[in-house]
């Protein structure tokens, strides 16, 4: 039987990566290919049943095998793929810019760097090269790909839409306007600037209101810190880090939500906005990366970031029934032609040279 297998540079639970290469691999499966996922490193609740090969495994891949590589950062099984002798596709999920992590985390600045070095020299290797938005894939075309395909993010739309975690709802649905923003606490997410926005909400606009995050910081420790710092300078109450929180306390963020925000920098898709379209959750963003791929016309999205004119435009989202209505018909056309994609066709139709 043939076989088709991934590579990642991480699996972690509840990462965007890794729950999609989930996906993908049950779609596999589904079309009659054995199907695992390698991984450089992962980390998995106790008692999971998910089973995640280690690179020292990969000799169990032959030559007629098909390999489909998850590029998103600087990792040994980047260059692992490139020497495999096997039948290979790219599937690129963007490379953050280094430059965000310069004096906050070098570490993370060079995995960046050697990312993009890799991304280079990985040009050409692949029969089947595929990016997640077109913003990803002009990036791949500037990086010397060919016929590169557009394949938005399988997703589970029963995890994203599943039951709310009641302890979190009764705490945060208490009639105050919450401002909410998932994602990484990284420095390209730009969290000082959407405190900023909620410094303005909370003390020009409407004083019951809170901010809340939802997102690790592993890593991020010394932005973090800093972000603490930020909000104590500017005697700022109200705000809600979480960290990383699970599946049902994440669903109660975004059903106790008003407004979902986001002033990030670079987003390579940002599935969150995908989520706050699910929930009805009206959304400010900033026009950055991915953001006006991903929304395609739905939400309100920002050129400038004038955070006093965000926040009364956040108030009045919060109050205004028919501009707030007239934005959420908006993003649920958007979802609804999100959903009826048919993204598994679509993926057998981009792999269908390699499943001959």
């Amino acid at each position: 039987m043939r076989k088709i297998h991934q590579f990642v540079a991480s699996f972690r639970d509840g990462d965007a990566i890794s729950n999609e290469s989930r996906v993908i691999q049950r779609l596999l499966r589904t079309w009659g290919f054995e199907s695992e996922i390698f991984a450089e490193t992962h980390s998995l609740p106790p008692g999971s049943r998910i089973k995640i090969f280690s690179l020292a495994e990969t000799s169990l891949i032959a030559p007629q095998d098909v390999v489909l590589l998850h590029l998103s950062t600087g990792s040994k099984v980047n260059t692992l793929f490139k020497k495999m002798k096997c039948r290979k596709a790219v599937l690129y999920h963007n490379i953050t810019p280094p430059e965000f992590f310069r004096g906050l985390n070098e570490q993370a600045a060079m995995a960046m760097e050697r990312g993009l070095e890799q991304m280079k020299q990985l040009a050409g290797i692949a029969e089947v090269v595929m990016a997640d938005s077109r913003f990803n894939a002009d990036e791949l075309e500037k990086m010397g790909y060919h016929d590169v395909s557009v394949l938005p993010l399988i997703l589970d739309f029963d995890a994203i839409t599943a039951t709310p975690d009641r302890k979190v709802l009764k705490r945060f649905d208490d009639g105050k306007i919450n401002l909410l923003f998932v994602g990484r606490c990284a420095p390209n997410k730009r969290l000082e600037d959407a405190l900023s926005c909620f410094y303005y909400l909370r003390n020009y606009v409407e004083p019951q209101s809170r901010f809340i995050h939802v997102g690790s910081s592993a890593g991020m420790e010394q932005y973090h810190a800093l972000l603490m710092t930020f909000v104590r300078n500017l005697a700022l109450t109200g705000v809600e880090m979480l960290g990383q929180v699970s599946r049902e306390e994440l669903m109660a963020c975004y059903r106790s939500a008003t407004v979902f925000i986001s002033m990030s920098e670079h987003e390579g898709f940002c599935i969150p906005l995908i989520e706050a379209m699910a929930h009805d959750l009206p959304i400010v963003a900033y026009d950055a990366g991915a953001v006006v791929d991903t929304l395609n016309g739905a939400g309100v999205v920002c050129a400038e970031k004038n955070f006093d004119e965000l926040a009364e435009l956040i108030g009045m989202l919060a109050i205004d029934d028919d501009m707030r209505q007239s934005v959420i018909d908006g993003q649920r056309r958007r979802l609804a032609d999100y959903r009826e994609r048919d993204l598994e066709t679509e993926l057998k139709i981009h792999l269908a040279p390699l499943l001959e």
